[in-house]
C-alpha cells in the first residue's frame, strides 16, 4: 500500500475498524509444540465448520497499544505484563502457554513490518490484538490438540471522539459477570459475550455502561463492563484511590495496576479493598467519595458521573471528571507517549529496520 493510501485511511479511524497489512501466525500441536511462526499478509481465515473454538469457545486474547514517541520512534506499553496475563488466561482455558519472549518477538516482527501504521496524532495509537484459539477440527469436548496464535494490529483514534465525558452506569442485579472459580480473571471472549444482555439492559435504562456486582449477594462492586473501577475518597493532595481487590472474579487490568503505581508517584494513597453499593451511595451523599472512574487499555480512564439501579439513583461528585482522574490520566498518557520519564521501565521500544 502506498503512503498516500495509508495516510487517507488514518484520517478517520474510530476504534477497531481499520487493520494493518500484516499479521503474525504461530501454530501449536500436542506433538511438536509451537512451530511455523511467520509474518503473513492480513487476510480472512478459512475454518472448518467442525473447528473446536466455534463450538466450545476455547480461546483467549489480549489488548495493548503501541505509541508514536516524541522522538518519532515506536514503543509498546507494558507488553511483558500483557504477555504474562496472556499465559495465565491460556492456562485457565486449558490452552498451551505461549512463552513470553515469543509474545514479545511477535510484536517486534509485526511492528517492524507495519510501524508506518502507528499514528502520530494526539490520542491516537496502534492497538495490538494477540489471540489464541482451538483450531483442531473435532466435536469432542477436550483441550484442543491443535491451536493457532494470531497477532493483528488496528490503528485507532480517540476512544471518545468528542472528548472524555462522564458516563451513566446501571448496577446489574439480574446478571453476573463471573463467580469464584470461574473465568473472571481470564481475558476470554465468553466473558464479554455473557455481558452483552446486561449491557442492553443498561441501555434500556438510559445508561452507557453496566456495573457488575458480586455473584453471591449482588452487593459488592466489581467491574464496569470490561474495565476495572477506581474510587477516589477525599479531595486534593490527600485523596485516597481505592480499587476492588483481585479475588479471582476480576480481570487484573494492566491499566489498573499502572494507575495504582502512578497514583503513589503523585502522592495519593492507593489501596485494593472492597466497596459495597451502600458505601458507594452513602459516600457520594456525604461527600467523602468525590470521584469514580473506570480504567482499561482502550479508553485509559472513563469517569463515572451518575449511577442508577432498580432502587436508587445518585450523582458522583459534581457529575464531571474530577481532578484526580484527570491528573492520573495525563500522567499515564505522558509516559506512554514518551513525554514524561519512563521511571518504571514500562515502554518496550520497537526495533524497526531502516
Amino acid at each position: 500500500m502506498s503512503a498516500a493510501e495509508r495516510e487517507k485511511l488514518l484520517v478517520d479511524l474510530g476504534f477497531g475498524r481499520t487493520f494493518t497489512e500484516h499479521m503474525v501466525r504461530i501454530r501449536w500441536n500436542a506433538a511438536v509444540g509451537w512451530h511455523d511462526a511467520e509474518l503473513v499478509p492480513y487476510g480472512s481465515l478459512v475454518l472448518d465448520p467442525g473447528t473446536a473454538v466455534l463450538h466450545y469457545a476455547q480461546a483467549v486474547f489480549e489488548g495493548l497499544k503501541a505509541f508514536r514517541q516524541a522522538d518519532g520512534g515506536v514503543a509498546t506499553f507494558r507488553p511483558d505484563a500483557h504477555a504474562a496475563r496472556f499465559r495465565r488466561s491460556a492456562r485457565r482455558l486449558a490452552l498451551p502457554e505461549l512463552p513470553e519472549e515469543t509474545f514479545l518477538q511477535a510484536i517486534d516482527t509485526l511492528l517492524d513490518a507495519d510501524h508506518e501504521w502507528v499514528p502520530s496524532a494526539p490520542e491516537h495509537s496502534l492497538y495490538l490484538r494477540p489471540m489464541m484459539f482451538a483450531s483442531e477440527v473435532s466435536l469432542s469436548v477436550h483441550p484442543a490438540e491443535e491451536v493457532t496464535f494470531l497477532l493483528i494490529a488496528s490503528p485507532s483514534g480517540p476512544y471518545f471522539p468528542r472528548g472524555v465525558k462522564p458516563v451513566t452506569v446501571w448496577l446489574s442485579e439480574d446478571f453476573s459477570r463471573a463467580a469464584p472459580g470461574g473465568t473472571g480473571a481470564a481475558k476470554t471472549g465468553g466473558n464479554y459475550a455473557g455481558g452483552l444482555l446486561a449491557q442492553a439492559q443498561a441501555a434500556e435504562h438510559g445508561c452507557d455502561q453496566v456495573v457488575w456486582l458480586d455473584s453471591h449477594e449482588h452487593r459488592w462492586v466489581e467491574e464496569m463492563g470490561g474495565m476495572n473501577l477506581c474510587f477516589v475518597f477525599g479531595r486534593g493532595a490527600g485523596s485516597r484511590v481505592m480499587t476492588p481487590a483481585l479475588t479471582g472474579t476480576l480481570l487484573p487490568g494492566i491499566t489498573r495496576d499502572s494507575l495504582l503505581v502512578l497514583g503513589r508517584d503523585l502522592g495519593y494513597e492507593t489501596e485494593e479493598g472492597g466497596i459495597s453499593v451502600e458505601d458507594w451511595r452513602s459516600g457520594c451523599e456525604d461527600g467523602s467519595l468525590s470521584e469514580v472512574f473506570a480504567c482499561g487499555t482502550a479508553a485509559v480512564i472513563t469517569p463515572v458521573g451518575f449511577v442508577k439501579s432498580a432502587r436508587a439513583s445518585w450523582t458522583v461528585g459534581d457529575g464531571v471528571m474530577g481532578d484526580v482522574s484527570r491528573r492520573l490520566r495525563q500522567a499515564l498518557v505522558d509516559v506512554q507517549r514518551g513525554a514524561a520519564p519512563d521511571s518504571h521501565e514500562w515502554l518496550y521500544h520497537a526495533r524497526v529496520s531502516s
